[in-house]
């Protein structure tokens, strides 16, 4: 693979980190096992950007097969607690020319990443009286967390100078102006406006959440996308059941 081919790859691997709107719907079992469904869609201000790079490496444009599900997947299948890992192309969505979904299993959702930061990233309880998950993001275990996820997207995120990878001290407004002046304000608004959507089933009834809601068994997140690659402030989910 040339230098120019792989730089194209790495920044398409590294897309859905950013300007996309990316949902994930799963269900975690007692034992801790878990499976995921990810579906997630490219923003049209990215994929024009993509286009751009891949014009002035000499390429064609990349038209609905700028995301390469086969690609990604094979990055993260070496991801630690991962069991299995499958994404496939699909038809483009609404506004977005580029899409992929699929899906993601892990052996116990508490040995997931868990060489990040000593383990703390996860920490997941079952006991026969209920249970507790909890998820910690912070600019100590983030960067951690995304080079055992993918070199390759780690990589990128710093070529982006996002702090969820540099460790920088940025708020959120400092890190979206510097990648309105860095590409353009179409591309900061898009960062901006992106969404993680996760709704997880849990093992008994949810007596309280935090940082989502809840209905019986499920939770909710709604993950605003620069929270996350900021991390101005730490990043903490809770979900108690009985």
């Amino acid at each position: 693979m040339s230098k120019s081919v792989f730089a194209l790859f790495v920044f398409a691997c590294a897309l859905p980190l950013f300007s996309c709107a990316a949902r994930i719907n799963g269900s975690i079992a007692a034992d801790g096992s878990a499976s995921l469904s990810v579906n997630m869609a490219l923003e049209p201000q990215i994929t024009s950007l993509i286009n751009r790079f891949n014009a002035a490496m000499g390429g064609e444009p990349s038209g609905a097969q700028i995301l390469d599900g086969a690609s990604i997947a094979k990055s993260m299948s070496t991801a630690p607690g991962i069991a299995s890992v499958s994404f496939k192309n699909i038809e483009s969505q609404a506004r977005s020319p580029a899409a992929i979904d699929g899906t993601i299993r892990i052996s116990n959702i508490g040995e997931f990443l868990s060489a990040a930061d000593d383990g703390e990233f996860i920490f997941f309880q079952q006991t026969p009286s209920g249970g507790k998950c909890v998820i910690t993001i912070n600019r100590e275990n983030g960067p951690a967390i995304f080079e055992l996820l993918s070199p390759d997207i780690s990589g990128f995120l710093d070529l982006f100078m996002a702090p969820l990878v540099t460790g920088e001290d940025l708020t959120r407004a400092e890190y979206l102006d510097i990648v309105r002046d860095t590409f353009n304000k179409s591309i900061s608004d898009e960062i901006a406006a992106s969404r993680i959507r996760v709704s997880i089933d849990f093992p008994g009834q949810i007596t309280a959440v935090k940082g989502g809601t809840f209905s019986g068994k499920r939770a909710d997140f709604n993950i605003p996308l620069p929270d996350l690659l900021v991390l101005e402030t730490p990043l903490v989910y809770e979900v108690n059941w009985k």
